[in-house]
C-alpha cells in the first residue's frame, strides 16, 4: 500500500499489523491485535471482525490510536475504528468503546473450544510447542511432580484428583502443564482439554456476567474433559470468581473428570483464598517443585546446549563454561536459558568460534553481579548459626553430635558457594580443619539437598538470606 492510496485489503492490514507487532509487543499483539480480522474501509471507518465483544471493547479503548496511526501511515486515510462480533451485522463498537475488565497481562494467543448453541466461545491459552516431556530435564528436586503428571498424562481412570503443582518461579510448572495437555491430546485426539490461566478464567467469567451468557459459561466449563488452570493465586481475593471457580471444580469432580491446578504457593499459603476453596485444592495430590539443584541446573544447559546448536551453528560454549554458569546463576531455569541464549548470540554475533570463560564473564557480568558472592566466611557463619540456634563457638568447634556436624557442614557448603576462599582458608576459618575434611562437608550436603527436603529448604532459605546482605 503506497503513501496517499485510500484502499486497504487484508494483505496491506497484514503489512500495518506487522508494524503494530513491533509497537505493542509480543504479548499484547497475539492477544488483542492477531484476533483482528479486516472487514472494510468505507468512507475513514475501518472495520473489524473481532471473536468476541470483550476483545472489541478492550481494543477500541487501549490500541485505537496505534492503529489508526500506522494505518495512515501507510495512507488508509483513517477517521476512526469499528469493530462487530462475527458477521458484519451484528452490532459494532465505536472507538473508544469501554471494557469492563483488564486483560491478561501475558496471555498467549487463544485456542478456542466447541462453543454452545448461542455460539459463545470460551478461548484457553495456546500450548508451547517446547513444553514437552521430552523436554522436560529431571532431578530430584522435580522428579516427584514429573511422575505425578506423567501419571495424570496417561489418561485412563482419574487417580490424584486435583492435581497440585506448586513452586517458584521457573522451576517448571508451566511446562509440565503444557506437557500434560500435549499428551492427552496425542493420546485422545477428541478430548476436551482446556488449558487456560486463572487470570484468563476470570476475564471470560466477567465477560459472561456482561454479556448476560453465564449458562453458557457454565455449560462449555463443565462439559470439558480435562480442566487446566495456571497459576490459581491469581484469583485470591476475587470473591465473585472463586464462587464460580469452587462449583465449576465441584461439577467436574463430581463427573469424574481431571482438574489439573498450578500455583507459585501451597493451597494453604495462598493469603486471600477462600477456605472451601483451599479444602477442595488441598483433596487431592499436591506436589510442591524444589528450587534447582546444581546437578540438575547443570543437566538443564547441557541439554539446552543441544537445542541451540542448529541455531547457532559453528558456536562452540568452551570448558567449564556450563559448569561455571550452573554455579553462579541459582535462581531458575528461565533465568538459565536466557544466559546460555545470550552466550550463544554473543558467540554468533562476534564470530567466535569457541565461548570461554573468559568471554561468559564479560558477557553475562550483569547477571555475574546480581549472583556475586558478597558474604563473607563470618557472615555465613553467624547466620548459620542463628538459624539453627546455636553458639558460633560450637559451629567451629570439635564437637561432633549431629546437632552441630551439620550445621557446621551446610556453612562450609555456603562458604564455597558464596566466597572464593580457597578449601585450605575455609578450614582454617573452621577450625583448623583439613581441606578434605570440607571437601567431605561440602559433598556431604550437596548430596542431601538432592535426597532430604529440609536439607534442601534450610540451604535455599539461607541462600535467600545471605543475596540480601
Amino acid at each position: 500500500m503506497q503513501k496517499g492510496d485510500r484502499r486497504m485489503t487484508r494483505d496491506s492490514w497484514g503489512i500495518v499489523k506487522q508494524d503494530l507487532k513491533l509497537k505493542v509487543g509480543h504479548n499484547n499483539f497475539v492477544t488483542w491485535i492477531e484476533p483482528l480480522e479486516f472487514g472494510s474501509l468505507d468512507d475513514g471507518i475501518l472495520t473489524f471482525r473481532v471473536p468476541s465483544m470483550f476483545i472489541g471493547n478492550w481494543v477500541s479503548r487501549y490500541f485505537c490510536d496505534q492503529i489508526i496511526d500506522e494505518a495512515n501511515a501507510r495512507g488508509a486515510g483513517v477517521r476512526r475504528l469499528a469493530f462487530v462480533v462475527g458477521e458484519p451485522a451484528n452490532r459494532p463498537v465505536p472507538c473508544n468503546g469501554e471494557p469492563d475488565a483488564a486483560p491478561a497481562d501475558k496471555a498467549p494467543a487463544p485456542a478456542r473450544t466447541a462453543a454452545p448453541a448461542s455460539g459463545m466461545t470460551i478461548t484457553g491459552a495456546r500450548l508451547n510447542e517446547n513444553y514437552t516431556f521430552d523436554a522436560f530435564v529431571v532431578g530430584k528436586p522435580n522428579e516427584l511432580a514429573y511422575s505425578a503428571a506423567r501419571r495424570v498424562a496417561e489418561g485412563g481412570p482419574v487417580t490424584f484428583n486435583p492435581l497440585f503443582l506448586y513452586g517458584g518461579v521457573g522451576l517448571g510448572k508451566t511446562h509440565l502443564m503444557n506437557a500434560i495437555a500435549w499428551e492427552l491430546r496425542a493420546r485422545d485426539p477428541g478430548a476436551r482439554v482446556l488449558y487456560m490461566s486463572a487470570e484468563q478464567f476470570m476475564y471470560r467469567f466477567v465477560q459472561a456476567l456482561r454479556d448476560r451468557q453465564m449458562i453458557d459459561f457454565k455449560q462449555i466449563f463443565r462439559s470439558v474433559d480435562v480442566l487446566m488452570v495456571d497459576d490459581v493465586q491469581f484469583i485470591a481475593g476475587k470473591d465473585s470468581t472463586q464462587e464460580e471457580f469452587f462449583h465449576t471444580f465441584n461439577a467436574l469432580i463430581e463427573q469424574g473428570k481431571q482438574i489439573i491446578i498450578s500455583a507459585d504457593t501451597a493451597p494453604g499459603e495462598i493469603s486471600g483464598l477462600e477456605r472451601r476453596v483451599v479444602s477442595r485444592l488441598q483433596s487431592g495430590l499436591v506436589v510442591d517443585l524444589h528450587p534447582t539443584s546444581y546437578e540438575l541446573r547443570l543437566g538443564i544447559l547441557q541439554r539446552k546446549v543441544e537445542q541451540f546448536r542448529d541455531q547457532f551453528a559453528g558456536v562452540r560454549i568452551g570448558e567449564g563454561v556450563l559448569e561455571m554458569v550452573a554455579h553462579r546463576i541459582t535462581s531458575n531455569v528461565r533465568e538459565l536459558e536466557g544466559a546460555l541464549m545470550r552466550l550463544f548470540a554473543f558467540g554468533s554475533l562476534i564470530d567466535r568460534g569457541e565461548v570461554d570463560q573468559e568471554a561468559t564473564r564479560e558477557c553475562l557480568s550483569d547477571l555475574m553481579r546480581t549472583y556475586d558472592r558478597r558474604a563473607s566466611i563470618d557472615e555465613i557463619q553467624r547466620k548459620v548459626a542463628d538459624h539453627y540456634n546455636i553458639r558460633i563457638s560450637d559451629l567451629v568447634g570439635p564437637k561432633r553430635t549431629r546437632i552441630y556436624s551439620r550445621p557446621r557442614q551446610v556453612a562450609m557448603f555456603l562458604a564455597k558457594e558464596f566466597t572464593d576462599r580457597s578449601l585450605p582458608e575455609i578450614g582454617r576459618r573452621f577450625g583448623g580443619r583439613d581441606h578434605t575434611t570440607i571437601l567431605h562437608g561440602i559433598r556431604a550436603i550437596a548430596k542431601l539437598c538432592d535426597t532430604d527436603s529440609q536439607t534442601a529448604e534450610d540451604v535455599d532459605m539461607l541462600r535467600r538470606v545471605l543475596r540480601d546482605i
